[in-house]
């Protein structure tokens, strides 16, 4: 029964985009032929990143039993080819750890992470930062937005002026597993919902505090951007849900932040017009006619709910119909950053990672042996296609009333995950402080004197919009991003800062 109304609802949406209106059908020929692997090259081809594996499944040689004994294989290392002040510090002094972690409810599945201590103080709060995709790696963040390192030509590493371990113990997490470094020997580890996933990272999370109780009463953040838009919610209820049954490890969660997120599709997919037209990259005629998708999508999203069964997959097809007819209009602009072109036919390119991971010093010094590096899964991505469409908002709001802290934030030239739709589900979410916060007053967001945003707060709730910034916040303004994390875990990023009050006492 639930098979033949998501499959009539398929039919008639396919009827209306090729009878209404031949533009539209033209514009979603190539959507609908090569769904859903075409699509999921499509939407990651950008990054530049074709793995040899599309996910990390192995067949390890010899006898793994040590390995499979320990819930953490860990070292402390330091990478090959670090230039700077600190690259003379020893190996202990400099607190850099990488290694893997065996998933205790899984098949046979490995988790890889990077932990980087404070440059500051070990008493630093305790951040984890999740990359989405579905499906790429956290090592995308590491060397190109907040990371300790950036890579040059050469393949050295010079240290990040702005990277996050200045304020925070920083850790980043290869997931779900097939991504990054991750793997597993049984397919039966790829992961499919949300459930699945941040199951895995509180495992991961309890495995690691007792591997490094010295951090376990830290102030604890999750924060991420993109499709972490899902997970961080999904997680951040899977940590308190620990915490209040009293499961193993106290995490001391204070609050999670999402950057240029997919959290509520609903809302999210019917801005796409809106904030393209606003932006002055379609025409009114062009907002007319692809308007005409919203009410299939709206009507798609609503039978998924958040089952995520058959009707989330056919929501999938029929929603990103709306964004392909806006890409069908505004040809080779970078949808991460509309004031972009793309460079041919990629959009970033991310390729000094590929070569510097697959060095063989490098390898040795991170433990990994012959594990491939798989930079972004196509695999993985279209295992958590039945997730794409669910909304992950719902969740929110007892977090919130419990006194967790959300910080939503977006750069302002973001397509996929524009500011506008992002605005309007956090002002759309049901808690008890919505009215306040929708009647709260915008405050610039100021660094060095300069304003780098907009941001309105309320109680637990804060959303901030970041100028000149695209899809990934961090790298496109990372002293404001590294001042927006540092206020945030401080308590401090809604007060006026004496910056501020000397700007406007100089206006």
């Amino acid at each position: 029964m639930e098979c033949s109304i998501y499959l009539s609802i398929l039919f008639v949406f396919l009827f209306f985009t090729s009878s209404s209106s031949s533009t539209i059908a033209d514009d979603l020929q190539q959507t609908r032929s090569n769904f859903p692997s075409g699509q999921a090259k499509k939407l990651i081809r950008e990054l530049n990143l074709f793995p040899n594996k599309t996910i990390n499944i192995v067949e390890l040689q010899g006898d793994d039993s040590s390995a499979q004994s320990k819930k953490i294989i860990e070292k402390r290392f330091r990478f090959p080819n670090l230039i700077g002040s600190r690259s003379e510090v020893s190996v202990e002094d400099l607190g850099h750890h990488a290694g893997y972690y065996k998933i205790q409810h899984s098949q046979a599945a490995r988790m890889f992470y990077f932990f980087f201590e404070s440059r500051n103080s070990k008493k630093d709060p305790v951040v984890i930062w999740l990359t989405g995709g579905p499906g790429c790696s956290s090592e995308l963040a590491v060397f190109y937005e907040n990371g300790p390192f950036s890579i040059t030509d050469n393949m050295s590493l010079v240290w990040n002026e702005y990277g996050w371990d200045k304020v925070s113990n920083l850790l980043y997490v290869d997931q779900p597993i097939g991504t990054g470094f991750s793997y597993s020997t049984n397919r039966r580890d790829i992961r499919h919902n949300e459930e699945g996933v941040s199951n895995d990272l509180y495992d991961f999370l309890q495995a690691f505090f007792a591997e490094h109780p010295q951090f376990a009463k830290n102030d604890f953040y999750i924060t991420g951007e993109s499709y972490a838009g899902h997970y961080i919610p999904a997680f951040a209820a899977r940590v308190h849900q620990g915490n209040k049954a009293r499961e193993g490890i106290h995490i001391n969660l204070k609050g999670f932040g999402i950057g240029n997120g997919l959290t509520d599709p609903a809302i999210q997919y019917k801005a796409y017009t809106d904030y393209a037209l606003d932006m002055g990259i379609i025409k009114k005629t062009d907002y007319a006619r692809i308007n005409k998708l919203v009410p299939f999508c709206e009507l798609a999203i609503k039978l998924c709910g958040t089952d995520g069964t058959l009707s989330c997959l056919t929501s999938y097809y029929v929603c990103n119909t709306i964004f392909t007819a806006i890409m069908a209009r505004i040809g080779d602009t970078n949808y991460y950053d509309i004031r972009k072109k793309c460079e041919g036919s990629l959009c970033y390119d991310f390729s000094n990672m590929e070569k510097f991971l697959n060095q063989k010093s490098v390898r040795d010094a991170l433990g990994v042996e012959n594990i491939d590096f798989v930079s972004c899964s196509p695999t993985v991505y279209q295992a958590m296609l039945v997730d794409w469409m669910r909304n992950l908002e719902v969740g929110i709001p007892d977090l919130l009333e419990d006194g967790i802290n959300l910080l939503v934030y977006a750069g302002e030239y973001d397509l996929i995950c524009n500011w506008l739709g992002n605005s309007r589900w956090v002002h759309a979410m049901e808690w008890s402080g919505q009215k306040e916060f929708a009647a709260s007053s915008e405050v610039p967001f100021v660094v060095n004197g300069s304003e780098a945003g907009l941001l309105k707060s309320h109680g637990p709730l804060t959303f901030l919009k970041v100028h000149d910034a695209g899809h990934l916040v961090p790298m496109d303004q990372p002293k404001a991003s590294l001042e927006m994390l540092k206020r945030w875990t401080q308590g401090t990023l809604s007060e006026p800062a004496a910056d501020v009050e000397k700007l406007f006492a100089e206006l």
